[in-house]
């Protein structure tokens, strides 16, 4: 067994038996007396155990509770891809930030999640050195609107924006009920009540180019609204009216992308030849026609046809971009 599955035989064994000798540790452990002593070194000056030796029962055992003793905290069992992914995550965007009225509280915030990374087998430098995260495509946003954003959606106040949507290259004017901040793909989305449009509406943050907090109550929207109307559909353009898109790809393609979640409700299957068939919700086309093209004549539109053509037209664009 590794280290730390041994750290926590020894609590195992510490806290059901109350006293335990050393030869005991040695037999349940299967390891040598050096060892076990580094063992409860490391327990003791790294990890703060409270284990003492007791001269009258001639075995070591845990000290009574003291304030100390109670910040005690085993390691957990080394983290799986999803909790070490997760923790590095939040300690490369804790180090990226900008320098903010939160900087006093994220460090000591940064430091707990380092401390955690540092409780496995290995050093935190040495994990950081060996494993990087690296954001694509990140978009940046003004931080004083994040901050005026912030402040409306928690104290519920509405917001007087201007947004450049880029799909009509048109600046707008809205006024909006900010209801939640989603992060998707490396960026910040703001999702809301539209005043203006009289819908449900998510704005790009750093599409947004000037905002106002409005002396007036936002207006409250329900998470379950909210959920059917953003997240039924593709990705963050869906909505509640979705179509269901049929995808092909080759059985080259197919042992990236069978790994891939699109979406939650995504269905799939092989068929004989090793061809991967890949059934998705989706409202809008934009995101969705992004990712088909980037897999070029890996994959092909099966359904609906309004997608397949849509297809059919960005690639004869293409062509006429270089002359073919």
């Amino acid at each position: 067994m590794d280290r730390t599955e041994r750290f926590h035989l020894i609590d195992q064994m510490l806290s059901t038996k109350g006293c335990v000798n050393r030869q005991q540790f040695l037999d349940a452990l299967e390891i040598s007396a050096a060892t076990f002593k580094r063992d409860l070194e490391y327990l003791r000056d790294r990890l703060g155990a409270p284990i003492v030796w007791d001269n009258n029962l001639r075995g070591y055992c845990y000290e009574k509770p003291t304030q100390a003793a109670s910040q005690y905290q085993l390691p957990g069992l080394w983290f799986n891809t999803s909790e070490i992914q997760a923790l590095l995550t939040m300690n490369a965007w804790l180090e990226n930030l900008q320098p903010g009225i939160l900087s006093d509280h994220i460090k000591p915030l940064q430091s707990r999640i380092r401390g955690l990374l540092d409780r496995g087998d290995h050093s935190v430098e040495e994990i950081t050195r060996r494993i990087r995260i690296l954001t694509q495509a990140r978009q940046s946003s003004s931080s004083d609107f994040f901050q005026l954003i912030s402040q409306s959606l928690l104290t519920r106040k509405r917001l007087a924006i201007k947004h450049f949507n880029r799909q009509s290259a048109q600046l707008t004017t809205r006024e909006i009920s900010p209801q939640r901040l989603t992060f998707y793909r490396d960026n910040w989305y703001l999702d809301s009540w539209c005043h203006t449009r009289k819908a449900i509406r998510s704005f790009s943050v750093d599409a947004i180019e000037h905002v106002e907090i409005l002396p007036v109550e936002a207006q409250e929207v329900s998470d379950l609204k909210l959920d059917k109307e953003l997240a039924s559909g593709y990705g963050i353009f869906s909505g509640a009216k979705t179509k269901q898109a049929e995808l092909r790809f080759s059985p080259e393609r197919a042992r990236w992308v069978a790994q891939e979640q699109w979406h939650p409700e995504q269905r799939s299957h092989f068929d004989e030849q090793g061809y991967y068939y890949l059934s998705i919700p989706y409202s809008q086309e934009p995101e969705l026609l992004m990712d088909i093209l980037k897999h070029g004549a890996e994959v092909v539109v099966l359904k609906p046809l309004s997608l397949k053509n849509r297809v059919i037209s960005s690639l004869q664009a293409m062509q006429l971009n270089y002359g073919l």
